[in-house]
């Protein structure tokens, strides 16, 4: 595995993001960061405060709005050296209309967490400008936290047309609630980072679970009642029943991800059965789906069409 000396973060300039972009600038090796984020003046904040804490100059903004493609590619078009390793660490519940569709035809939760960065990775293969490892922020949703109102995701049949209907809202409707599609979103991407494990063996694809994280910014646009339990009273209670840990100990699994190789490609790492905390293992002793190859690529497939 080629040495990680340049990493690109999405969702850099708060919370997971933020937080990884600080703990990879105190690891030796490291020589460039990329803040990817969809505001100039937060991304800039960030890079002043990373500057602070750090005290290294290596913070690089890339402007791009994982909902918005152009974007993306834009922003991959103006890249002129290649980027060893890309943390794909945006998402979250899909804003204020999460189920209103982007002109893509896909809902506003399956693009902030999945569509812009397989565009974004699409877009860096195609020219050839990651070495090394790419890692996706998935979650314990994708295999679901009954204890936390995250019932399994139910794959009716893991067919291409059942996985686009997961990314158009088909599957659940106007009214769906967005904590339920979270986790068929999430299943989606971690199914698609399997497929493209085998179709690119010269790059590490590893999907890596944050874990429930307290003091992020994924929930803020929950409905009132759901963002207060999950933010304010769930913040304080959900710690204490092992069910939240610190952003430090979330982003630390991002890093871990990159640099250790017993974490393989195309397999994903979150918490055992039940928990979104706790030590990592491999999801796959949990649930088969994860490496069966026929759902991977049917995920796959159904969700290039929309990129």
């Amino acid at each position: 595995m080629k040495p990680i000396q340049t990493v690109l973060i999405t969702g850099a300039n708060a919370g997971l993001g933020r937080e990884a972009a600080r703990q990879l600038a105190m690891r030796n090796g490291v020589e460039k960061i990329y803040l990817a984020c969809r505001n100039q003046a937060k991304a800039e904040a960030a890079r002043n405060a990373l500057e602070t804490e750090t005290g290294r100059k290596m913070f690089e903004i890339v402007l791009m709005d994982v909902t918005a493609p152009e974007t993306v590619r834009a922003a991959v078009a103006a890249l002129t050296t290649p980027i060893d390793a890309v943390v794909l660490n945006a998402g979250g519940t899909g804003g204020q209309k999460p189920n209103a569709l982007t002109n893509e035809g896909v809902t506003t939760i399956f693009a902030t967490n999945v569509l812009g960065h397989i565009v974004l990775v699409n877009e860096l293969m195609s020219r050839q400008l990651i070495t090394s490892t790419v890692l996706y922020a998935s979650s314990e949703a994708a295999r679901g936290i009954p204890k936390m109102g995250m019932q399994r995701p139910d794959l009716a049949s893991g067919s291409p047309e059942e996985f686009e209907s997961i990314a158009n809202g088909n599957k659940f409707g106007p009214e769906g609630d967005p904590m339920q599609t979270y986790g068929y979103v999430k299943l989606a991407a971690t199914l698609w980072m399997g497929a493209m494990a085998r179709k690119h063996p010269h790059v590490r694809f590893v999907s890596m679970s944050p874990g429930g994280t307290a003091g992020t910014a994924g929930f803020d646009d929950l409905p009132f009642l759901k963002r207060v339990i999950f933010k304010h009273v769930g913040g304080v209670l959900m710690p204490l029943f092992g069910m939240m840990h610190s952003v430090e100990t979330g982003a630390k699994r991002y890093v871990d991800g990159l640099f250790n190789p017993e974490f393989e490609t195309g397999h994903f790492y979150a918490s055992k059965a039940g928990y979104p905390t706790g030590a990592l293992v491999d999801q796959v002793s949990i649930d088969a789906t994860f490496a069966d190859t026929t759902t991977q690529d049917n995920a796959s497939d159904a969700m290039m069409r929309f990129a």
